[in-house]
């Protein structure tokens, strides 16, 4: 088991300037074919629906999530946390942090897939409040299953104050 980590972390919007420590952030999470392409998160990035949020220590990017909504329903596309960083409540504090940004823009459900095989994973979501609402047959690399995880925000409060997604007009 590791020792925790202390953090200083700071949990801050995307900047485009971002996108190369993101990108490769994402290649090394995740094996060839399931990481993003570049053009693929460049994207994801772009969409005016997605939100992307970082875990920065200074100049490092230790983590990300990046979302796209319709509210009521929203996507989680990755999550990503270096691996000298799990374990260390960084993906935690990254999650909680979009949550509550999707749930201040009336999102009341948030979806997302993980490899079944992914057993920390499947256990991190759990831990969270996902729940496994389906079975997606060779969903990799068109021989690796998935599970689809769904879970539901509470309301935000009335007094709460809206978060806008980075980019979008006053």
């Amino acid at each position: 088991m590791q020792p925790q980590m202390q953090m200083s972390v700071t949990l801050r919007d995307y900047e485009p300037h971002d996108f190369a420590a993101v990108f490769r952030l994402d290649q090394s999470c995740f094996p060839a074919g399931i990481a993003y392409s570049k053009t693929t998160l460049k994207y994801f990035l772009s969409l005016a629906s997605a939100d992307c949020v970082v875990a920065a220590e200074g100049d490092r990017i230790n983590g990300f999530i990046l979302t796209e909504e319709n509210p009521p329903l929203a996507h989680v596309i990755t999550l990503d946390v270096a691996e000298a960083h799990r374990r260390t409540g960084i993906g935690s504090l990254l999650l909680a942090e979009i949550e509550r940004n999707l749930s201040l823009r009336g999102v009341r459900t948030v979806l997302l897939e993980t490899a079944m095989e992914n057993e920390a994973a499947v256990a991190f979501w759990q831990r969270h409040g996902y729940r496994i609402e389906a079975v997606l047959k060779r969903y990799y690399l068109g021989r690796l299953d998935a599970y689809e995880m769904r879970k539901i925000l509470p309301a935000a409060p009335v007094n709460a104050e809206f978060k806008k997604r980075p980019g979008e007009a006053p």
